[in-house]
């Protein structure tokens, strides 16, 4: 269990003064309990012997002052103690969170989203509760029994002997109990991740859902995962209601054995009737820790499970980071010069898409990427913000490879619209400004009409403050695509990335938008991968790819003059829009 526990140390060593007082408050509070049956036996034995009213009050306000110190490190313990797991959470919460922000998005790829949501909530939730409660109840139960065992022995050794024999079994129940809550709860964690990823793809889906008309096989589906959550529940549950009333009557034998061995010994006078009131007391203060042990397994066993789930998730280290970059290159200023070097990439997974390729972009030219469906125009672009990594030294930036650059510099000198818009569910002001929070209202609507999206923006009802809702549902996909436009603008980047990011727009608002981008294309250098040749004409130079090569590169004009692909595409589209006009 300890291997299990092991990616906890870090933290536990980081809160282990808290741990310390809280531990320091709990031994205090254990003993000062401890000290109480005593006084109750002996106010007890002192009423055989005629108790004056000043002893009783004497014994009152001892058992008054012991019941105020008690209580007040009681408060401390709980309050330190599970204020450290707390802590502790929330150190966990935000490493998480940050590792995986730095994952690739072949990560996301290979985890489910839900899955991901469930271990950052509930496993964390879990791991909080056994670096709490858990320890908390379980040093309680430590403490107090090696407080307590001394004045029991000094009561009566044979007593505590016999009383203590059935506490074994509760150990073994323990054990046995606890191996069987461990394997279930991993299998509801399990399931909880499945129904979470389940939930997550059916809102997110929601318009395709009702589109196909599958509410009813989504929610028939959905019920069906959720009987097998609760099953698995209500297997858990029946074990920990076996592991319940079975600690309790172990405890139970024990406390019927104090009462007939311990009667005896008060009838031959081998102790008092205080001592065996003060015996009783221990006895009854014993059952609940003896008792919370079960709840403690429990909670050891879900948070062990819960601790190897997320730490699964800690442990996978970044695919693209800083490894090989170049500090004195962290403020440099990147000019946009691209070069593709013989390029050949190939995904984890399959077979090599792009062969060979030799591109060079000056810094400040502009090179639109033309080419059929699944050419590799989307992974050729996704290399120069290494949102995917080729080979070393196959993609230069400025002649330099573009692992040299620490990740924020020439990630911040790029300003990227991909080929699906995503808007985060916030304003459009706070979508459009994303990546220059301290925008101002009057830059952001600048960048918005660079995009054609301003006016359309200010006929809402709340203009720029208008809520896009989830993934901006309230947008059609052509405001998405031009929102994101004026996102990557704003940004004032060193190179413009484009990924198909006109196709949801109708040529009218396709010319508008490109007018607005000539301006702003000067200076920088621009990439945009096209389906339209009206789009991929106004750029410096043409590269057609197909199946992962570079097939034609040349000016609009050359490669009409070539009769390739592309001439081919342009009379194609040519004589579509002349029957759109009929």
């Amino acid at each position: 269990m300890f291997n299990r526990l092991r990616p906890l140390f870090p933290y536990l060593r980081r809160y282990w003064r808290s741990f310390a007082w809280g531990c320091l408050a709990l031994v205090i509070y254990n003993c000062t309990k401890a000290v109480l049956p005593l006084i109750i036996g002996r106010a007890v034995d002192g009423l055989r012997h005629d108790l004056s009213a000043r002893h009783v009050a004497l014994y009152a306000s001892l058992l008054l002052g012991l019941a105020v110190v008690s209580g007040t490190f009681l408060y401390l313990m709980r309050q330190i103690i599970i204020g450290a797991s707390r802590e502790i959470e929330f150190d966990l919460r935000n490493d998480l969170f940050a590792n995986l922000e730095l994952q690739p998005p072949s990560f996301f790829q290979r985890h489910r989203t839900g899955d991901i949501m469930a271990r950052s909530t509930n496993d964390l939730s879990a791991v909080r509760q056994l670096l709490g409660p858990a320890i908390m109840y379980a040093a309680n139960t430590i403490v107090f029994t090696a407080a307590a065992l001394p004045f029991m022995m000094r009561i009566s050794p044979h007593l505590t002997l016999v009383a203590f024999l059935p506490l074994p079994f509760a150990s073994i129940l323990v054990q046995y109990f606890g191996a069987k809550i461990h394997t279930r709860f991993e299998r509801i964690q399990a399931m909880f991740s499945d129904i979470s990823a389940q939930a997550e793809e059916n809102f997110t889906g929601a318009r395709l859902i009702r589109a196909f008309a599958q509410e009813e096989a989504q929610i028939a589906a959905f019920e069906e995962s959720n009987r097998e959550y609760i099953r698995r529940s209500l297997l858990l549950a029946r074990l920990m209601a076996m592991l319940w009333p079975t600690l309790e009557l172990v405890l139970g034998l024990s406390l019927m054995i104090t009462l007939l061995v311990g009667g005896r010994e008060v009838v031959l006078h081998h102790i008092t009737v205080g001592q065996f009131t003060s015996y009783n007391v221990y006895m009854v203060q014993l059952t609940w820790p003896m008792i919370a042990i079960g709840w403690v397994v429990n909670l050891v066993q879900r948070g062990t499970a819960s601790v190897t789930r997320i730490h699964a998730l800690m442990i996978e280290k970044p695919a693209i980071d800083d490894s090989n970059a170049d500090a004195s290159l962290k403020d440099v200023a990147i000019q946009g010069d691209i070069t593709f070097d013989h390029l050949r990439f190939t995904y984890a997974t399959g077979p090599e898409v792009l062969h060979d390729i030799s591109l060079h972009v000056p810094a400040g030219s502009s090179l639109a990427i033309v080419g059929p469906t699944g050419a590799g125009k989307s992974t050729l672009t996704a290399l120069i913000p290494r949102l995917q990594d080729a080979d070393a030294g196959m993609v230069l930036i400025d002649g330099r490879p573009i692992a040299s650059y620490p990740l924020a510099t020439l990630r911040g000198a790029i300003g990227t619209v991909p080929q699906e818009t995503f808007l985060f569910s916030a304003t459009i002001h706070d979508n459009v400004s994303f990546g220059v929070p301290g925008a101002t209202r009057d830059e952001v609507v600048e960048a918005a009409r660079v995009a054609h999206i301003a006016d359309e923006i200010l006929e809402f009802p709340h203009g720029f403050d208008t809520i896009v809702g989830e993934r901006g549902v309230t947008l059609s996909g052509g405001q998405k695509q031009r929102t994101a436009i004026a996102r990557a603008i704003l940004r004032d980047p060193r190179i413009l990335i484009l990924d198909d990011a006109l196709a949801s727009v109708d040529t009218y608002t396709e010319e508008q938008i490109l007018n607005g981008l000539r301006t702003v294309m000067q200076g920088r250098t621009s990439i945009l991968i096209a389906h339209r040749v009206s789009t991929a004409r106004s750029a410096d130079r043409i590269a057609v790819l197909v199946d992962g090569r570079v097939a034609e590169l040349g000016t609009h004009d050359e490669l009409l003059a070539r009769g390739g692909y592309y001439a081919e595409l342009a009379e194609k589209q040519s004589l579509e829009q002349e029957l759109e006009a009929v």
